[in-house]
């Protein structure tokens, strides 16, 4: 917060409460209620305002809720910075839904420049529910964007998209494989390098646009390692701007899957009701181009957001609506690359997933079971996560000693993993043994998994 010595009258703030009519209570009104849409409980009021205009500035999030307030009041879009807030940037630096490409490219550029050097501060930035709003509203009714070309720089080609797409494959096998501690770094490297100085090289339009896609794809990717890893505020940042990165493509669909994920994240991090929003609006903006694969996935994430809920109804609902797209679906070379892991094993996880955060233990064994089945082997961690909700399920179905041996199995095979979600789910399925912590089955596992525990990460 700024200090009394350091207040100036904030004239910038005062000349657009003037043009937008607001009284100071109207105002602070205003931003309780959107606050209050993202889960927050803001209690401002007319005396916060005059501070705000006397040159305090709000902590957190609340700059950003300021300036969507009177975008929305002043159909155009307006920034903390145009409130006269630049003070705050820090708190929400990468959160910024970019108005144009060029912009885009140095607000994601600087990140990745940042993480390459490891700055604390895009490291240890929060993870801000409110902070979804925007980005997921501008890209769901934002103006196409032109052709992105540049004729500055060494000259780009589709020979060296494709070389991006190919290097991005190598990574995602990676991170399936061998969790998002392996290799971010390195990816971090390749961005910072390579795709930055191709961004701000010489491409026409065509070119530009999948050049764009694959960065988007890139940048989804180093925030889905920041995210296995445990460092969310990073995390989401990224995901924030690969999904502008993805608006510039014009590939509404990959928008939607970089929306999926940032719905995957919130499931994990507890905010089911942002999650279930995220999958509706990837839904709607992709209606006329999603493709069925895609359509799952957009479905299921949505599904996990209301198991989280407790809602299992409209659980049911989305995941049905899964099952008849997956029944829609042709060969997996028809979808986007990105798409083509989803398949049966894996809507069978969702599957087992859901049932597990409701409580069904029945059929989430059923599920998991099947998805074990079915999974293909190059995907450790989510084999781990889906033996790990099995196993959850066989305790809730009084097997103590079946469930104990199979995660400890299991740990003990995912060992070479370093994914702080792997730990996570490890973690947690060893807090609910507590109640039986004195038996031989939960002694014998603690004593199994306490290297993993210890060391996976």
């Amino acid at each position: 917060m700024t200090t009394r010595a350091e207040r100036r009258p904030n004239h910038r703030l005062a000349t657009l409460v003037e043009e937008a009519g607001f009284s100071h209570a109207g105002l602070a009104r205003r931003v309780d209620q959107l606050g209050a849409e993202q889960g927050l409980d803001l209690r401002y009021d007319k005396t916060s305002v005059a501070r705000w205009l006397r040159g305090q500035h709000p902590r957190g999030i609340v700059p950003i809720l300021l300036a969507e307030v009177f975008t929305q009041r002043l159909s155009r879009k307006l920034s903390a910075e145009d409130l006269g807030m630049a003070g705050c940037r820090p708190d929400y630096a990468g959160l910024e839904y970019a108005a144009g490409p060029a912009e885009a490219v140095e607000i994601v550029s600087g990140m990745w420049q940042a993480d390459s050097a490891h700055r604390p501060a895009l490291v240890e930035a929060a993870f801000t529910p409110g902070a979804l709003v925007v980005p997921s509203r501008d890209w769901l009714i934002g103006d196409a964007d032109e052709e992105p070309q540049r004729s500055d720089g060494t000259r780009v080609g589709t020979g060296d998209v494709a070389a991006v797409r190919a290097v991005g494959e190598a990574f995602r096998r990676l991170d399936n494989s061998f969790g998002g501690g392996h290799a971010r770094q390195a990816l971090v490297r390749y961005l910072d390098t390579e795709v930055a100085t191709m961004l701000r090289g010489t491409y026409g339009g065509v070119v530009g646009r999948e050049l764009y896609a694959a960065a988007a794809v890139l940048t989804r990717l180093v925030g889905w390692m920041a995210y296995d890893v445990g460092v969310h505020g990073m995390a989401q940042r990224y995901f924030v701007q690969a999904l502008r990165l993805a608006q510039a493509s014009g590939d509404r669909a990959l928008g939607a899957y970089v929306l999926a994920t940032m719905s995957r994240q919130a499931v994990y991090l507890g905010h089911g009701r942002e999650a279930v929003q995220l999958a509706r609006v990837a839904q709607q903006g992709a209606l006329a181009v999603a493709t069925p694969r895609v359509r799952v996935l957009l479905h299921a994430v949505e599904a996990r957001g209301h198991g989280l809920l407790g809602d299992g109804r409209a659980c049911m609902a989305a995941l049905v609506r899964a099952e008849q797209a997956l029944g829609q679906a042709g060969p997996a070379a028809e979808e986007p690359e990105w798409a083509r892991y989803v398949d049966e094993a894996q809507l069978a996880d969702e599957h087992a997933h859901c049932f597990r955060d409701l409580e069904d233990h029945r059929r989430a064994r059923e599920f998991a079971e099947r998805s074990l089945k079915l999974r293909d082997t190059q995907y450790a961690r989510s084999l781990l996560f889906c033996r790990t909700v099995l196993a959850t399920a066989l305790l809730g179905l009084g097997e103590l000693d079946q469930a104990c041996a199979l995660e400890a199995e299991a740990t003990e095979e995912a060992g070479g993993l370093r994914s702080a979600r792997a730990v996570d789910y490890v973690r947690e399925f060893s807090l609910r043994l507590t109640p039986y912590r004195d038996t031989p089955a939960v002694k014998d596992f603690m004593v199994r998994t306490d290297e993993f525990l210890h060391s996976a990460t």
